[in-house]
């Protein structure tokens, strides 16, 4: 035992409570477990749907379609979530995660040829198209004080003819920002992202897992979290908090949750806690097929939701949950999984694009009136995925509109009726039969995925530890972690770490974040960028 074990607070006997089984849950029992030395035993998470992962989803088969309703990018400066990832061993055992990702991004690095894509051609490193107001407008926002902005939107800020400029084209379709969308959500990726500007359009810096996330991420996490003897209790939603009052301030005193149609309780004891991970960005989701689309569901289909509104009434401490779950018609878009038997398409886009898969990223139709996008990963996407098994994803952000190729709003569409449009739009026409034939297309309609990104006010968002509350935390997309931005792992892993560290009251905290627009060296660099010079 070091020297410090002795001045360690014992909490062998403390349990915690996890409610949903997201990566911010998983990454709050990880540290719970490697700096609060609680026993895993001790730890249960409570999850609603029958896996664990929440939005880092990859699940299917080469017979009926693989589905990974998203995917999150990485990059070299989140710090919560490689110092995470250095302390889980890959399924194999080889080495860390963390060391994995940083190794395997050696071996193939972003670099696209053909981030934006016209009338059917490719747009190889294209000029941001800016004007000189535009810049000075994010200059403007780059510095300019959160609470000014308020909860104006991005169309505020801009005039029109920013957004057809190549820069938000290339912009909003890499972190799926709407012209709706906050203001202070669009300035703080300026800000956090200062250092990936120069590059932008041919998304350098970019970096991905060897496999989709959940494989990659997920499953290493969870066979760690396994050993240590943590519990899952899945099929599992919980439906309210019952709280009290005493002198020593206010707590959580039961859990109550509903399984297989049976209601059930758990008691929490004076040394115990509960970290609830609020809201979702997946929840309600909606899978079609490739002969079906997929069904436009409201909060009311998923448990996330309806309890953050309920903990929340009467309690401004707890945020704003009508902020960000209200506005599906803002929040709202169709991303979609392929499945390809036949090599024709992934040949094809590497000849047009002079990237192999996993090299290119995003290939956007900047023309598509879905403003659609695809990106081919390296293969296999999935662990146990055949060799003669191709799997590509994509999105698109304005579902309403009717398609260029097929008439109907993406929204209606079927997956081979998205994989129609995607031929279209690369004039695709010899062998587009046999692809057809071949590729089995998954749409998934999510109503509330860019629902973080909703225009808001100070207080929305709760802190991961509310004032006055002893073994209450909060964690995920929908809590205010200051500099940081959502719709990234690393705001999940953030605020698990934050949270923990805080209700423990631990000597380990988060890692500061980076903030590279405070380098001269990378404020030149995005300066020359945006005005399209070349050095």
């Amino acid at each position: 035992m070091g020297p410090d074990a002795n001045r360690r607070p014992d909490r062998s006997g403390a349990k915690i409570y996890l409610i949903g089984g997201g990566i911010a849950s998983l990454a709050a029992a990880a540290f719970l477990i490697r700096d609060g030395h609680v026993p895993g035993r001790n730890i249960t998470i409570l999850e609603e749907l029958d896996r664990l992962g929440g939005s880092l989803d990859g699940a299917g088969s080469a017979e009926h379609g693989y589905v990974a309703r998203g995917g999150r990018m990485l990059e070299s400066k989140y710090r919560c979530t490689y110092d995470l990832f250095s302390s889980i061993p890959t399924i194999d055992k080889s080495r860390t995660v963390t060391q994995e990702i940083f190794q395997w991004n050696e071996v193939i690095r972003t670099g696209s040829k053909s981030r934006l894509v016209r009338a059917g051609r490719k747009l190889d490193s294209p000029e941001f198209g800016l004007s000189e107001r535009h810049i000075l407008t994010l200059e403007r926002l780059a510095v300019e004080p959160e609470a000014l902005l308020g909860r104006s939107s991005i169309k505020d800020q801009f005039d029109v003819s920013f957004f057809e400029t190549n820069f938000w084209f290339m912009w909003c379709t890499t972190f799926a920002f709407q012209p709706w969308h906050s203001a202070v959500e669009f300035k703080r990726y300026l800000v956090r992202f200062a250092h990936m500007i120069d590059g932008f359009n041919q998304l350098k810096g970019i970096m991905r897992t060897v496999y989709n996330q959940y494989d990659s991420l997920v499953r290493p996490l969870k066979a760690w979290l396994d050993e240590h003897g943590v519990s899952y209790v899945l099929g599992a939603k919980v439906t309210d908090l019952r709280f009290i009052e005493d002198g020593d301030g206010k707590a959580v005193e039961r859990v109550v949750f509903e399984k297989a149609g049976v209601s059930e309780e758990i008691a929490i004891g004076p040394g115990d806690y509960v970290i609830v991970t609020l809201g979702s960005m997946t929840e309600a989701s909606d899978l079609g097929s490739n002969t079906a689309p997929p069904a436009l569901n409201g909060k009311r289909e998923g448990g996330a939701w309806t309890l953050w509104e309920k903990i929340a009434e009467g309690r401004p401490e707890f945020g704003k949950p009508s902020a960000f779950a209200d506005h599906i018609d803002e929040s709202k878009w169709v991303s979609f999984t392929a499945t390809q038997r036949d090599p024709a398409f992934f040949t094809i886009i590497r000849d047009f694009t002079g990237n192999t898969p996993g090299e290119g990223g995003l290939i956007t139709f900047a023309d598509s009136s879905w403003l659609m996008s695809i990106v081919l990963p390296h293969q296999p996407h999935f662990i146990g995925q055949p060799r003669d098994v191709n799997v590509f994803w994509g999105y698109g952000l304005h579902v309403d509109a009717p398609g260029d190729f097929v008439r109907k709003p993406m929204a209606a569409c079927s997956g081979r009726e998205l994989m129609t449009e995607i031929l279209g739009q690369l004039r695709i026409e010899s062998g587009a039969a046999r692809i057809l034939e071949t590729t089995v297309v998954i749409p998934c309609m999510m109503p509330f995925i860019t629902s973080q990104f909703l225009r808001r006010e100070k207080g929305d968002r709760p802190a991961v530890a509310p004032e006055g509350w002893r073994n209450l935390g909060f964690v995920g997309q929908f809590v205010e972690l200051p500099d940081d931005v959502v719709f990234t792992v690393e705001y999940s892993v953030r605020s698990a770490q934050a949270a923990v560290s805080k209700l423990l009251d631990l000597d380990t905290k988060p890692a500061p974040v980076y903030k590279g627009q405070f380098d001269p060296r990378v404020l030149l660099k995005a300066f020359v960028t945006l005005h399209d010079l070349h050095m």
